[in-house]
Parts: C-alpha cells; structure tokens; sequence
C-alpha cells in the first residue's frame, strides 16, 4: 500500500486531545438542597482536589478515536498499484458518436465508458497529467493537459452523446501530436473508451500509437436504417418513391412495423421480417400534394433507438431547362427528351454563360463562352477544370463506382472505346470510370457549379447502343437538377454543417431544434450563405430567414455506425491492430472506502450515545 499524501499523518496529533478531553473532570455546579441524605454516594466525586481523574474504559472514547484514525487514514490517501504502469500524460479519447446509446450496457454504452473513464481519473498519481477529448461527429477539447482531478471529473460530465457517426481519426491525429514529443521513457498513453465501431485508420499504421483500447458493449441486437431517398415515380409522375434500406445487424431473424409518414401523417404500415445481417430494400408510393417532410419510422424494439426514424425533404418536380450544344448527337437528343419533365433546347454553339438554363450539355463543341451553371462536358474540356490532357487509344475500363448517384443501375459492362481525353482527376472531383491509365469520367462541386467531365465521344463507343446510356442520362439530369441539388442540401447527416445559400443580405436568422427549442443566428451583411454546425441530435429542423421558412433533416444513415456489435480490436491498418485490454486503472485510491466506514462509525456513535443516554 502507498499514500499520495503521507504528511497527513501528522494530523495523527490529535487524537491525544481527545483522550485528554476524558481525563477531565467535569465542572460541577453547586446547587443548595434540602437534604443530602440522597446524594451521600456521590459526595466523593464532589470533594475531589485534582483536576485530572482516572481513565475509564468507555467505547464512546474508542469510537471516536476510531473516527478520528479513519480520517487521518483518508486524509493521507492510500492506494494499491496495480497492473498500469505510471505515465507522465493520458490522453483519454470519449467516444460519443451514435452507436454509444446502444443499451445493452446499463444505461448506456456511453455511460459505461465515462464511468470507467472517471475510475482513471481517481488513478492519477504525483504529477500526472491528463487531456480529456471527446469524438463524435466532430473532435472536442473537454480538457487540456492537468492534473486537477476535479477539472477532469467535470469535463467528463460535460461530455454528450451526439447522433452523428464515429469519426475517430482527427481525435487520434490531436493524440498523436499531444504525445509524439514526449519522452518515452515516461510512458505518455493514449487511451480510447469505445465500441470499436470505427473505420480503418490506416494512416496511423505505422506512427507506432501508444494506444489502450477500453472495449464498451456486449450484444449486436440492433435493427436500423441505413439508406433513405425520395423521387418521382418513373411509372407515374403525379407519385413520389420513397426509397428506404432496412438492415438487421442482429444474429437473429428480426420482425418490426414500418411506416411511412408525411409531414407527421401516418400513410402506411407494413410488416416486414429481415433474416439476420441481411438488408431489406423497400420502396413505398405516395402521392405528395405540397413540398413536405417524408418520414420511415421502425417500431423494433432494439438496443439503439436513433437509427429506428430518419426524415427527408421531398419538393415537388419542377420542369428542368436544358441546353444542349451538339453538332447533331440524335441518341443523346433522345435520351434527354425521354427524361420526364425534361424541357430541351438544341444549339450548335454557346456564345453566353446560358444563365436562363438550368444545366448545359456539351457534346464535343468548345464553347465561346463557357456556362456559369452546372455543365456536363462530353469530349471537350476547360483548362481551368483540370491540366495535363492526353489522349488515349481504345482504352479498357477497368473500375466504375456503381455507388454514385450518377452510376447507380448504370453499369459498364461489355462497353469499348475507341479513343479518349485522359487527365488526371482535379481535387475538386471523383473518379467515376477507370482506364489504367486515368478516368475516362469524372463528376464534382467547383464553387457552387456542378460538373460531370466525360473523356470520349460517346459516338465513338458501343455505349448509347447499351441500357445503361439512358439510365445515366436521366441520373445525370437529375443530379445536374439545381432543384434536385438543393433536395440534397436539405438531407444533412448528424454532425455536419448544413448550408444555406443567402439570395439577399440578412443581419439574423432563427433554428428551430427537433425538440422545440430555438436559436438566434447573427448573420455577417456580407455573407454569401447561412452555416449551422448544431446539427449533433437527428430530426427535423425549420430555419426562418425574414419571411422564409426552409426545412432540413438530420439523419444518421449510416451502416457502419447501426452495426453495433462490439469490436475485439481497433484496426490501425492492415496489418496493425489494437486488441481491447484488461487492463486496471493505476494507483486505485482507497479514500471513498475509508470515508464510507468512517460515517458508518459516526452514525453508531451517535446511535450509542443516544441509546447510554435514555
């Protein structure tokens, strides 16, 4: 047994001032009576000379030296090493993303954490230091580099839990730079109090991370969903699909209710059963008769209750203005005539920025002017966009992202090229169909114009003769949609910012939050767009800008993050993992212990004196 403060022994002194308390006699008051017939037998106590007198056996002595022991016993702080070995700074790592509400751990995945996190903090030993970090959707500074336990308690219990994904890795890159400069010899650790649930860090595979895994969670029972979007029904206009991904993370098969809500109307119900770790794909039709918020809601009964709902935006079609400059691609006119709501007008060259368009199709002509909306360039390319363009001859394409909004149901089998512009992606975009040389495809944001780059003449390939060529085309329209782009805007996952382009100069704005609260944003009279960041709880939220109510959903979507069943370890790349440890808290203090024995002996003092006294 150790002691972190062993000078408090010297309030040890004390207890002979209590024993000297019992030595005294006490002061008699004289009071004349009648008689003393009855008071014979005390009289020798009345006429004694000395001011000191005999120590009697009393336990009410005994029980107050006990008391006093014990808290000379707190005061010096004993504790018992134990497994952990002394580090000069802990840096504690809080998992707070989504997948730490899991209530298989009592009461929560979250709590559990911060409760073994706080027992490090009672181990802090000497002058050991420790920064308190919580990661959620974003990285958090709860606590820097101290040795005052009671900051760190309080910075633990301001931690929250957020409904945004995990993402651990600007968290560990804090860490890193925290303890990479510090001697090793001292031992500096960093210590994650998490599920496991994260992605695969593999930038930190080989920097040689100090890293304690704290394993949190005990069950995988969980059903959520993981994907939800909302179109037009390409059989009939005047419906909206609602598209909804149901996973079962469980190892169990699993029944629950669906519905389907619009702006808080219930819709439909239905019951679905989903076989374990498998997805149930649904697609709901509804007719939609103003723009308004669709809602897929689970009744499950599961260990996370924030992926059971998710919400999204729904705006009616609107016509779509578009510009094609071609010098005469027939199956292109066609295909874009054949998209719904499609109006198209055909040119043979672009002299102005075309602002009356909502998106421009170039095929093969280099513009005068190039527009100033969003564009999909086919064989043509603007220097400003990328550099270094070559040209390739009958490239193969070897990769496409079928997972792109632009490529989804749009494969590329069986297509041949005969020759293409080859460069090399922008930071701006991503590749979406792969040469072994370079993308042949490419799509991005630069600014607020989006852009779709497509290297070969599409005439010069079996393409447009496939199924694919229309399906990418009505994808491509849709995502070139400035409304459909705003569509997007409004679907915001937990955690991060949503944006909101000013059309005018504003001083403030208000947010109304999921739970009814609101906040009052100042606004910058120079601002080109509104940003809000408190986007960490999912639901809906209403921002008022003067007179103009706009409405975004904050969702979690995401499969990694539903997946709850506890990781063994934390991958550090291939090759490099973190088991969970076993490891004990350093330096475990006794005080509280000796501090509850302590008022139980008060309490039986009190109880005894009071029981010698009836």
């Amino acid at each position: 047994m150790h002691f972190l403060a062993p000078l408090a022994f010297l309030f040890a002194a004390s207890i002979p001032v209590v024993i000297v308390f019992y030595l005294l006699k006490r002061k008699r008051v004289v009071k004349l009576v009648s008689s003393t017939l009855l008071w014979r037998k005390y009289l020798a106590e009345t006429q004694a000379s000395a001011p000191f007198q005999k120590l009697r056996k009393n336990w009410l002595l005994i029980l107050q030296i006990i008391l006093l022991a014990l808290v000379v016993f707190a005061l010096a702080r004993p504790y018992f090493a134990t497994k952990a070995k002394p580090a000069q700074l802990r840096v504690v790592i809080l998992d707070a993303s989504a997948s730490m509400q899991a209530t298989d751990e009592t009461p929560s995945r979250f709590e559990k954490a911060r409760a073994e996190a706080l027992k490090w903090v009672d181990g802090l030993a000497g002058n050991d230091q420790m920064v308190v970090l919580q990661a959620g959707a974003n990285t958090e500074v709860k606590q820097s580099a101290t040795t005052e336990k009671a900051a760190l308690r309080r910075a633990f219990q301001a931690c929250v839990c957020s409904d945004g994904p995990t993402r651990l890795v600007p968290a560990l890159k804090m860490a890193e730079s925290l303890v990479r400069d510090l001697d090793p010899r001292t031992n500096p650790e960093i210590h994650l109090f998490s599920d496991g649930a994260v992605p695969e860090l593999n930038e930190f595979e080989n920097k040689a991370l100090p890293l304690v895994f704290h394993r949190v969670g005990k069950d995988a029972n969980n059903v959520g969903i993981t994907a939800l979007d909302a179109r037009s029904n390409p059989e009939d206009a005047r419906q909206r699909a609602i598209y909804a991904s149901i996973a079962n993370f469980s190892t169990n098969s699993q029944q629950t209710e669906v519905e389907l809500l619009f702006d808080d109307r219930l819709l439909e119900t239905r019951s679905i059963t989903i076989a374990a770790t498998e997805t149930s794909p649904q697609v709901f039709l509804a007719a939609q008769p103003r723009d308004g918020v669709f809602t897929v809601r689970l009744t499950a009964k599961d260990d996370l209750a924030v992926d059971n709902q998710a919400s999204i935006v729904s705006l009616l079609p609107k016509p779509v203005k578009a510009l094609l400059v071609s010098r005469g691609n027939r199956l292109l006119e066609r295909a874009l005539r054949a998209v719904p709501n499609v109006e198209l007008a055909v040119a043979t060259d672009l002299t102005d920025p075309a602002t009356g368009f909502d998106f421009v199709v170039l095929d093969g002509v280099t513009p005068t002017v190039w527009p100033g909306g969003n564009v999909l360039a086919i064989h043509v390319v603007n220097t400003n966009w990328v550099q270094g363009v070559t040209q390739v001859e009958s490239p193969p394409i070897v990769d496409w992202k079928s997972a792109h909004p632009l490529l989804r149901y749009a494969g590329f089998d069986n297509v041949q090229v005969m020759q293409s512009l080859s460069a090399k992606t922008p930071t701006w975009a991503t590749s979406l169909v792969e040469a072994p040389q370079a993308p042949l495809m490419f799509a991005g944001e630069l600014g607020r114009q989006r852009i779709i780059w497509i290297g070969f003449d599409t005439l010069e390939s079996n393409w447009p003769l496939r199924v694919s060529y229309p399906i990418f085309v009505a994808n491509a329209v849709e995502w070139l949609n400035p409304a459909n782009a705003r569509s997007g805007q409004l679907l915001v996952k937990a955690g991060d910012p949503f944006r909101l382009a000013l059309t005018e100069p504003a001083a403030s704005a208000q947010v109304t939050l999921p739970g009814g609260a609101a906040k009052s944003l100042t606004l910058d009279p120079s601002a080109s767009e509104l940003v809000f960041g408190d986007t960490l709880k999912q639901g809906t939220y209403k921002v008022r800008l003067g007179t103009n109510d706009t409405v975004f959903c904050v969702n979690l979507l995401d499969a990694a993050e539903s997946n709850i069943k506890p990781h063994e370890a934390v991958e550090l790349g291939k090759y490099t993992k973190v088991t969970a440890t076993t490891k004990h808290r350093a330096n475990m203090e006794l005080w509280r212990t000796i501090a509850a024995i302590g008022l139980l002996v008060l309490l039986f003092e009190w109880w005894y004196y009071h029981r010698r006294t009836v």
